[in-house]
């Protein structure tokens, strides 16, 4: 089959009409593929089970990423020069990133909380000086609601640029409880007494068991603490269970617990 005759007057259109099919056809393409970039980068990722934000980020940008090398493709086919294009996106993207360092920053390590997991929603952890319940973890920030009922937004950069403690990963957590009796309680009794208390304390685990310390002689009173632990959730609950119990136990054992005391030595 011959190829059909070109009338004249659009030969020297020719290239400029068959280059716009062709980057029309390409973009076409484009839009396809990157929408079939999308959904198996998302399926890809939710497979991971990576947190829902992060898998929509991380999705869109492919497909953004491949519209992109199909609209400079397209263009190329049309005769443009896309080299300065490229090149004036390139700077413009650098001169964006150093203005935006800082989100930047926070940006990245929110994609490393996501990918990692330090910590996820319903931990309670301890970053930036402050602590409470994980209630959204963003791409720039993370969100805690604490005991108080504050709500703290901390940048993502704060959070995992220092030490971050997660009271939840572990299971449980473990109380210190501070106890001073008086000089001259019998510390075998005072032991007794405050192992029966924790005993009587549903919200202390039973495994790990407590454990009862004597840990220093006080300047008024000898110093015992009581570690138990419990769950991370009802931690305040536990804390307040344990103290009601070894002061009634103490009470009840006629063991003193002494106010500070101050011995003044008149000079003769």
């Amino acid at each position: 089959m011959e190829n059909l005759p070109v009338p004249e007057a659009l030969q020297p259109y020719m290239p400029l009409i068959v280059g716009s099919v062709t980057a029309i056809v390409i973009f076409i393409v484009g839009v396809i593929v990157a929408r079939w970039a999308r959904d198996l980068v998302a399926r890809a990722l939710n497979k991971r089970q990576l947190d829902k934000s992060l898998v929509g980020f991380l999705a869109s940008l492919t497909r953004w990423l491949v519209l992109a090398a199909a609209v400079i493709a397209a263009l190329e086919r049309v005769g443009l020069q896309t080299t300065s294009l490229v090149a004036l996106l390139g700077s413009a993207g650098i001169a964006i990133g150093l203005a935006l360092q800082g989100n930047l920053a926070h940006f990245a390590s929110g994609v490393m909380i996501l990918l990692f997991r330090p910590f996820t929603v319903g931990h309670y952890i301890e970053a930036a000086g402050k602590e409470g319940h994980v209630k959204v973890v963003g791409l720039f920030t993370t969100t805690l609601l604490t005991l108080d009922n504050e709500t703290v937004i901390i940048p993502n950069g704060a959070a995992t640029g220092g030490v971050m403690i997660n009271y939840t990963v572990s299971g449980s957590r473990r109380a210190h409880i501070e106890v001073g009796v008086a000089y001259g309680s019998d510390i075998p009794e005072v032991i007794a007494v405050l192992k029966k208390a924790t005993a009587r304390c549903d919200l202390a685990l039973e495994d790990p068991a407590p454990v009862i310390a004597f840990v220093g002689l006080g300047a008024s009173s000898l110093d015992f603490v009581v570690l138990a632990h419990c769950d991370p959730a009802r931690y305040a609950d536990m804390l307040h269970q344990v103290r009601t119990a070894v002061y009634e136990e103490l009470a009840a054992a006629d063991i003193e617990i002494p106010f500070n005391q101050i011995v003044v030595h008149q000079a003769a």
